[in-house]
């Protein structure tokens, strides 16, 4: 299950948004430090695919893909150094897939803190490169001692050299340009800033009416990371965080009546596995639909693993069929009696929106 870290100043609007997305629980309070453990949550993704295949094969149970978010307490300048709790709480978010800065641009004269979403991002971008930097200098000089001895540690001391460099001038590492090899050799170090980055802008009802213009100084900031108007999302998320609250069809009629489309969720997670490369693929039968996540470009055997590791430490081959295919035909077992059904190998690289059965031996 992928893992998103929140990261904000106090007051930003990070556990209301988790109420959005979760479902609630958080406190969510004008003050910081409100947040002192971390809020740790789970929710469901909704897919309308799953939902027409699941009436199609008239599945007992539906299982959604899920993700977890992780909420802790509001950074303040100097985090890094212990200010506030600060090095307590991004202990919390070192093992997430990413991290998503959430940053208030809403006016409230009874919510104190600043309402500049560029400013915030530079405040929390110092605090993360400061973290990674004291993490890397602990260590660096004990991997250099240990690469005399052992030739193979050449090339991770290399990359943690590099990401000294960038994060010594105040680069975060997801702004470096570093390649998916440097990467790789940083994982085990769980920095915070080589972890693939995206920003939530949370605006009040008036600035939704121009969120172009509310976003365009964030996505400015943000460019160097990749696509800006993909990975800055405008969101009001107080209000989606009081839809949270409703049933299924008064969320929906609210969430119309507002203006807001279909809401936090779909469109956090639609950039979100964007960013992650992630990919859907689906099971279905009358015992069960169940939608799988997968990492895009992984091999058949690999996607196979997702389920269970025998799957992919036995896999003998897929019988692949696209979702929209299978619903026009209308059963599994009919796709398979006029020949519809693919059968993969190994090399076989599946798609989103794959449905597939498994032949595995172990």
């Amino acid at each position: 299950m992928e893992r998103f870290g929140f990261v904000g100043l106090p007051n930003a609007g990070k556990s209301s948004l988790y109420n959005a997305l979760a479902g609630g629980g958080a406190l969510a309070a004008p003050y910081a430090f409100a947040t002192v453990d971390p809020n740790v949550g789970v929710a469901k993704v909704p897919d309308a695919r799953l939902t027409a295949l699941a009436e199609m094969s008239e599945s007992r149970n539906v299982v959604p893909a899920a993700v977890q978010f992780v909420d802790i307490a509001g950074l303040v300048k100097g985090a890094a150094q212990g200010e506030g709790l600060g090095n307590r709480f991004l202990s919390h978010i070192r093992e997430v897939d990413a991290i998503v800065f959430v940053l208030r641009a809403f006016v409230d004269d009874d919510v104190p803190g600043s309402t500049d979403p560029v400013e915030q991002l530079e405040t929390l971008e110092v605090e993360l490169v400061y973290a990674d930097l004291e993490s890397l200098e602990k260590q660096i000089d004990k991997r250099r001692k240990a690469a005399r001895a052992d030739k193979a540690l050449a090339d991770e001391v290399a990359a943690m050299e590099v990401a000294v460099e960038h994060l010594q001038a105040g680069t975060p590492l997801y702004r470096a340009g570093l390649d998916d090899d440097q990467l790789a050799l940083l994982r085990p170090f769980f920095l915070l800033t080589a972890k693939p980055a995206m920003a939530l802008v949370n605006v009040d009802e008036s600035q939704w009416e121009d969120l172009d213009a509310v976003l365009a100084p964030t996505r400015a900031a943000f460019a160097a990371t990749g696509s800006a108007d993909e990975l800055v999302l405008g969101l009001s998320i107080q209000l989606e965080a009081e839809a949270a609250l409703l049933d299924e069809g008064s969320r929906v009629e609210m969430l119309e009546a507002l203006g807001l489309g279909e809401g936090a969720l779909p469109q956090f997670l639609h950039t979100a596995y964007s960013l992650l490369g992630l990919r859907t693929f689906f099971t279905t039968g009358e015992k069960e639909s169940r939608a799988w996540t997968f990492r895009a470009g992984s091999t058949a055997p690999q996607t196979a693993g997702v389920i269970h590791t025998d799957f992919e430490r036995g896999f003998i081959r897929a019988e692949v069929i696209h979702w929209d295919e299978l619903l026009e035909i209308g059963s599994w077992s009919a796709a398979r009696d006029v020949g519809k059904l693919r059968v993969e190998g190994k090399d076989y690289r599946p798609v989103d929106g794959d449905v597939m059965e498994f032949r595995f031996n172990v």
